[in-house]
């Protein structure tokens, strides 16, 4: 109930970096990542970072995105590309059960292309076609200047995920060194490490050394609200082979703890003599 009360203070009066700790922006599950991204990007120098939607239909998320992007702009002075991939006509067909076809088939989720396109600000583009076209072309415009740093996956599928997912294969400077990734279809009934998003999850980690997809560490113990689903969605690719994660890299200042015991003592020794 106190929680709920200070909502209403926050949502008048609170930061945008308050309502997103609250959970007051529209799509937590894109304005917690999108901020992540930001905050991360602003630490190691970036000042662009490209954030990705794989599965548009209708452009509501992406919409929602974009807006998102513009109020973390303003809050941390960080940049956004974002891109929305789909195939603009609507779902393919199942390839088998893994697909989850008692939950999806072809033709669901079709999109007006003309009137989202003109929707869209000036810094999102659509990418269509089929992703395993797509996807190989757009890592090869990928830059180290607007490294990818937040990945939506809504594609259904588990055929469509594991194409979706060599998003994050490329070369690890185009990365921050973790990426968030929400994966929307893990809540559906059918959901399971055989079936689906977490079944092409399970066989990217299984493929890549270097690059692992987890759980976002200790996410729900760090947030206000622990009870919304979107928490138990949010996964993180870990770009191990990044240059931030290598030994060679030196951060500036050394980190120390004090010791308040070791001062406690010699004031001990110094009262005692």
């Amino acid at each position: 109930m106190h929680l709920n009360l200070l909502s209403v203070f926050v949502a008048l009066f609170g930061s945008y970096r308050a309502k997103v700790d609250f959970d007051l922006v529209v799509r937590q599950q894109y304005a917690f990542p999108i901020l992540y991204a930001a905050d991360m990007a602003k630490r190691y120098g970036y000042k662009a970072v490209t954030i990705i939607e794989f599965g548009v239909a209708g452009g509501a998320g992406l919409m929602n995105m974009c807006e998102i992007a513009k109020r973390t702009t303003k809050a941390t002075g960080i940049e956004f590309r974002v891109f929305g991939f789909d195939t603009g006509t609507g779902m393919p067909p199942a390839i088998d059960y893994r697909d989850l076809p008692e939950s999806f088939q072809a033709g669901d989720f079709p999109m007006d292309q003309e009137r989202l396109r003109e929707a869209l600000p000036d810094f999102a583009e659509l990418v269509i076609g089929d992703i395993a076209d797509t996807v190989p072309a757009f890592c090869k415009t990928l830059t180290e200047d607007a490294p990818v740093g937040f990945v939506a996956i809504d594609v259904d599928y588990y055929s469509s995920a594991k194409k979706t997912l060599e998003i994050l294969k490329g070369a690890p400077e185009h990365y921050l060194p973790i990426v968030p990734v929400y994966l929307d279809d893990i809540g559906v009934d059918g959901s399971n490490p055989w079936t689906g998003e977490l079944l092409a999850v399970k066989e990217f980690n299984e493929e890549n050394a270097l690059r692992k997809i987890a759980p976002f560490t200790l996410l729900r113990s760090q947030r206000i609200f622990k009870n919304t689903q979107w928490i138990d969605r949010m996964f993180a690719a870990h770009i191990h082979d990044h240059a931030l994660r290598s030994p060679e890299n030196k951060r500036e200042p050394q980190r120390s703890l004090p010791n308040e015991y070791i001062n406690w003592r010699s004031k001990d020794t110094a009262d005692a003599s």
